[in-house]
């Protein structure tokens, strides 16, 4: 399927969600859409896998009021179900019986049964429950089919259901689904629902330009990015990875193969269980990603609170878009938490540095950080002050670069990157002003191609340009107190043009000497006509 058609098929469920959505909000009903655009991947997937381990047994048709070939088949083999299920755990690690595939749910919703909203939930149970890897655990939980936003009862819920699976299984039959373009249209839609969310589109969703320059950062050589890509990571994590995007990026740059593993953490149950699916939706399998529920800050991910430190997993690339400015508890015992002992703790009132530190402590030797933050965390005094002092005093700020304002739907203020690195080669630190580099939107500004394009062979190569980008020693930001305002380094104000003194004041006087001789030959012609002479 070409882009096009992935956008027009991503558009068409979108006319789609917002025509059926009626008067429930936006972030409702983007849970129940995406879970069975979900459903319906996981469906065709597991079919797939079915034709395949069934070989000339699976059958060509669906005789009997089957309404898939595969409950065609379990009809016609009951002795052989346990069996063949055992294998589609080992092979796909997940089982779906055939009355709860998607083309059993969407044939039960054209019908307008009375049982869809029934079946649908065991479907949803039995998918979690009967799954082989953990992965699956949990995935539907906030999928409340119970609802009053669905319907005041139980019919009203039915009828509704019916309706929405009908049009999306109608708007889906439009095109040919692979799950590339299932992935595209998951992520095109939630792109779409984040637009409409205002605010709460923050707790999920990254810009796509943005979660771009974040990625390219990652990806590239982090000793020598002019050097280009790095051939392999064995590892990228994001502790803020909302619907995964960011983290879909960096695999989308290094290729299928080219990451050991993928690894986030998000806070938010529903938007954990968006993550889940989107990494699924993308073909990434579930043995090659891990998403863990859990409060980054508290660091309540085992896998992290190793009291071993030879045995504490660090990443090749870190790449975050944390909540701004948080407003965070830490404790007096924090002070001595191994992410914060040698940096001290970030404020109560923004716990920018904290998410910062958190990363950073899992960053390896000769790893990568792109982190997204608020200007405050570059010029802020007290405890943030010690912390950017002793991060540059240390040689870990690599790069700072500024981005326009309203480039978020949850905020409109300009915010920056920052990228570091545990052991950098420059013992300087470049800075990219790129904030008046981008398209004047309706609602958001637009960083375009060419612009990110820009900031990457800025970033890559170190490169110097007036009124854009500066490489700056350590002894001139220890001058400034070690601010990292960036237009106290790079304005992009155009400057303005030296005026010459002794110039002007020659022509001052030459134009007064033109000024009297022709004064003087103006009287004479008066004089000659018997008029008044000029003074």
């Amino acid at each position: 399927m070409t882009d096009l058609e992935k956008q027009k098929l991503g558009k068409t469920l979108w006319a789609i969600a917002d025509q059926l959505r009626g008067a429930m909000n936006a972030d409702d009903f983007r849970d129940y859409m995406l879970a069975f655009l979900f459903l319906r991947y996981l469906s065709d997937n597991y079919e797939a896998a079915a034709k395949k381990e069934l070989g000339p047994d699976y059958p060509k048709t669906t005789d009997g009021g089957a309404s898939t070939p595969l409950q065609f088949w379990y009809e016609s083999n009951l002795e052989d179900v346990a069996e063949f299920e055992k294998q589609m755990r080992r092979k796909v690690h997940y089982v779906i019986e055939p009355q709860y595939l998607w083309g059993s749910i969407a044939q039960t919703a054209r019908e307008q049964s009375q049982y869809l909203l029934d079946t649908l939930q065991k479907g949803f149970d039995h998918i979690e429950t009967e799954s082989f890897a953990s992965t699956f655990r949990g995935l539907f939980s906030e999928i409340n089919l119970a609802s009053d936003k669905l319907g005041k009862t139980y019919l009203d819920r039915n009828v509704r259901l019916c309706k929405i699976i009908s049009e999306i299984a109608k708007g889906l039959a439009q095109f040919s689904t692979d799950s590339d373009t299932l992935g595209d249209a998951y992520e095109y839609l939630i792109g779409q629902f984040a637009a409409g969310s205002g605010k709460k589109a923050g707790e999920f969703y990254t810009p796509q330009p943005i979660s771009s320059i974040l990625s390219a950062i990652a990806t590239l050589d982090g000793q020598e990015p002019a050097t280009g890509l790095r051939r392999h990571l064995d590892s990228v994590m994001d502790f803020a990875c909302g619907s995964g995007s960011l983290l879909l990026n960096v695999r989308h740059r290094m290729g299928p193969h080219g990451i050991g593993k993928i690894y986030g953490q998000e806070k938010n149950i529903t938007t954990y269980n968006l993550a889940r699916m989107n990494m699924l939706l993308h073909g990434v399998k579930d043995s090659e990603f891990e998403i863990f529920h859990g409060d980054t800050l508290l660091n309540d991910w085992d896998m992290l609170r190793e009291t071993n430190p030879a045995k504490i997993p660090k990443f090749d690339a870190v790449v975050v878009n944390p909540p701004f400015s948080y407003r965070w508890e830490p404790s007096e015992a924090m002070s001595e938490d191994m992410r914060f002992k040698n940096y001290g703790l970030a404020p109560k009132s923004a716990a920018d540095f904290a998410f910062l530190l958190h990363g950073f402590h899992f960053l390896k030797q000769d790893g990568v950080m792109a982190i997204i933050l608020p200007h405050g965390v570059l010029f802020r005094g007290g405890a943030e002050a010690r912390i950017r002092t002793k991060l540059l005093q240390d040689g870990h700020i690599d790069t700072v670069i500024g981005l326009p304002a309203n480039l978020f739907f949850s905020t409109g203020i300009p915010v920056c990157i920052l990228v570091l690195k545990k052991c950098k080669k420059p013992d300087d630190v470049l800075f990219i002003n790129a904030a008046e580099r981008f398209e004047k939107g309706k609602r958001q500004n637009q960083l375009l191609p060419e612009h990110i394009d820009k900031i990457l062979d800025t970033y890559q190569h170190r490169k110097e340009e007036v009124r854009y980008s500066q490489r700056v020693s350590m002894e001139e930001i220890e001058k400034n107190d070690f601010n990292l305002n960036i237009s106290r380094y790079v304005s992009t104000a155009e400057a303005e043009e030296e005026i010459d003194l002794a110039a002007v004041h020659a022509e001052l006087v030459s134009l007064d000497k033109k000024i009297r001789t022709t004064a003087e030959q103006h009287n004479i012609f008066l004089k000659e006509l018997g008029l008044p002479l000029l003074p």
